[in-house]
Order: C-alpha cells, then sequence, then structure tokens
C-alpha cells in the first residue's frame, strides 16, 4: 500500500511542526495548493462581500453573524480536517483584528459543504460511494453547518432516484452511526493536524496579504490572477495523476478489463415539452405591459448603486420568468469571461 507520509519524525515534548514530518515535498506541495486556495479564495471572496456592505452604511456585528460560506469536500482526509480548522482560525482574526467585530457570533465561520464533482470518476462509478462517504465524515467533526454528498453516478449524468438514496442515506450513517457528530474537534492535539492546519493558515495568509497587495479580491479576479493560480494547481494535480505520484483507484491504478456500466438516468423529452407549454401558457395569461415594466425598471436599477432586490421581486411578482429577469441584468453587466492562461 502507498503511503503518503514517508515516515514520521516521533519527537518529545512539545508537538513537532508539520515540516518536521518528512514527506514528499512535490506531493505535500501539490496536494496542499488546492486546500491553501480554497481557503485563501474563499475568505477573499468573504472580505470583500464585508467590505462592501460596510461601504454601504452598515454596521459590522448587524450582519456579520449571518455570513455562510461555501466549500468543497476533497478526499484527503486529514488535510480536508485541517483546511476548515485553519478558515475558522483565519476568518475569527479577519473579523476582529481587521473589521474590529466585537460581537463573537460575528466571529463564527459557518459553511456548507459538498463532496467536490471533482473527485467523482467515471470509471468504477461505485466507488465513489466510498469517496463520498469519508469526506463527509471530515466534514461532521469540523462542524459544518450542512452537508451535500455527491451520487455515485454524478460523473455520467445527474442522479438516479436510487443512487441519490444511496447519498442521503451516506449522510445519515455519518450522522448517526459513526459518532463523529458527539465531540467537538475531536482530532484537535493531533500533530499531524495540528501541524497542517498550522501550514494551510500561514499559506493561506500568505495569498490574502497578496490580494491586498493588489487591490483587493476583485482586482485579483480581473486581473487573472485567481484563475492563473487555479489552472497551475490543476495542472500540477494531473501531472501528479499521471505519474502516479497522485494514485486515482480505478483510473490510474488497480484498474479493471471489465467495463461495467451502471444505470444513469434519462429524462423524458415529455417532460420538456409540458415545461415549454407551461411557459406558453403563463406568458400568454399574464399581464404583459406589467412585466416588462418590471423588467425595463430592474435593468434601469442595474446601472446604479440602488438595492436590486425590491425590483427582482416585482418582477417575480409580474410573472416574469428567471431567464428574463436574467436578461435584464445581463443586459447591464454582460457575462463573466474567464480568464484562460496557457
Amino acid at each position: 500500500m502507498r503511503n503518503r507520509y514517508r515516515h514520521f519524525c516521533v519527537c518529545r515534548g512539545a508537538l513537532p511542526k508539520w515540516n518536521t514530518i518528512s514527506i514528499s515535498a512535490t506531493t505535500f506541495a501539490r496536494q496542499a495548493r488546492r486546500a491553501v486556495q480554497e481557503v485563501a479564495f474563499t475568505l477573499a471572496d468573504g472580505i470583500a462581500y464585508v467590505q462592501a456592505a460596510l461601504d454601504a452604511g452598515l454596521q459590522i456585528d448587524e450582519f456579520a453573524p449571518q455570513l455562510s460560506f461555501f466549500f468543497n469536500a476533497h478526499s484527503d482526509l486529514l488535510e480536508e480536517i485541517a483546511k476548515y480548522r485553519a478558515a475558522r482560525r483565519l476568518w475569527a482574526k479577519i473579523m476582529r483584528d481587521r473589521f474590529r467585530a466585537k460581537d463573537p457570533r460575528s466571529l463564527l465561520l459557518r459553511f456548507h459543504a459538498q463532496t467536490a464533482g471533482s473527485s467523482l470518476t467515471a470509471q468504477q462509478p461505485e466507488n465513489n460511494i466510498v469517496r463520498r462517504g469519508h469526506p463527509g465524515a471530515g466534514r461532521d467533526p469540523r462542524g459544518c453547518q450542512s452537508l451535500h454528498t455527491n451520487s455515485m453516478d454524478e460523473a455520467l449524468a445527474l442522479p438516479t432516484e436510487e443512487s441519490a438514496l444511496i447519498a442521503l442515506r451516506t449522510q445519515q450513517i455519518i450522522a448517526n452511526e459513526t459518532g463523529v457528530t458527539n465531540t467537538i474537534d475531536p482530532v484537535a492535539g493531533s500533530y499531524a493536524i495540528e501541524s497542517l492546519t498550522e501550514q494551510i493558515e500561514t499559506r493561506a495568509q500568505e495569498y490574502l496579504s497578496k490580494i491586498d497587495a493588489m487591490g483587493g479580491m476583485i482586482k485579483a479576479i480581473e486581473s487573472g490572477f485567481v484563475q492563473t493560480e487555479i489552472q497551475r494547481a490543476a495542472y500540477d494535480y494531473q501531472r501528479g495523476v499521471e505519474s502516479k505520484d497522485n494514485i486515482v483507484v480505478g483510473v490510474n491504478d488497480f484498474v479493471t478489463d471489465d467495463h461495467h456500466q451502471i444505470p444513469t438516468l434519462r429524462i423524458d423529452a415529455e417532460i420538456e415539452r409540458a415545461q415549454v407549454a407551461r411557459l406558453r401558457a403563463l406568458r400568454a395569461k399574464r399581464d404583459t405591459p406589467r412585466a416588462k415594466a418590471a423588467l425595463a425598471e430592474l435593468s434601469g436599477r442595474a446601472g446604479t448603486p440602488e438595492n436590486l432586490l425590491p425590483a427582482i421581486l416585482a418582477a417575480v411578482e409580474a410573472y416574469a420568468t428567471v431567464g428574463e429577469i436574467s436578461d435584464a441584468m445581463r443586459q447591464v453587466y454582460g457575462e463573466y469571461q474567464e480568464s484562460v492562461v496557457i
């Protein structure tokens, strides 16, 4: 069995730092970069939103306790646990030191986690059941507020009812049978977890400092910095898969010649025809001038600093469709074009 850790340094006295553990530096850099980027870029987004709210005149403790984040859940169990621990520590420091929050609730990092679609494989898709299980268990010890476990067949199609039920049962088994929800931070004190948490936090802070120097997350995105970093990390990971530094079971090792097919979801074309008919009927019976006026008002507001929610609500109440509402804003804002750097 391959072991990511070549050997462990056994130290007496103080807990050893992560760099006292002898590991493959290339493997660690490749694996940890994704976690570091996710923490840094997600929290940088949060900083931008908080600053926008403050600039609009809100007080930090009025809205900060209601903030929530969205993270991916990947397959490296220890790294994932450390990632969320590092994110919580960093966010608490940001809210306390940068934004001067006073309410203890403002320092809390609430988040939803979804098992990463990028870690699903089309090969041997039943293996994805296991891939969804242990990352899910890694989320609950860190106190995530909600969890989405992807279905085993989502690398192939939308999930079937059977695969969605298995994904649901996975969550329920984690919550009710594993005991991981019974203790707050049950892995605290583990030298590997503590050291990896510190390492991710330190490197994520370095990213945040770079982003601040660029003028903030919006500037970093517009300059292509964020996407370039993500692309480099993805490239490094793929090189690891191709060299077998990163083992993906059923893809680059432990493969079989039996190309087993599983049932996948097929959408009945009649569903589309029925939905189109419903949409046409809605447009025929709604107050068309009212809907058009609401959409025009929304487009007009989109070009100003005004709050768009009242205009969006008015459009919904006039039976404007989601597509029409999106188009009204798209006329003003355009569409985001990803910066691709090769």
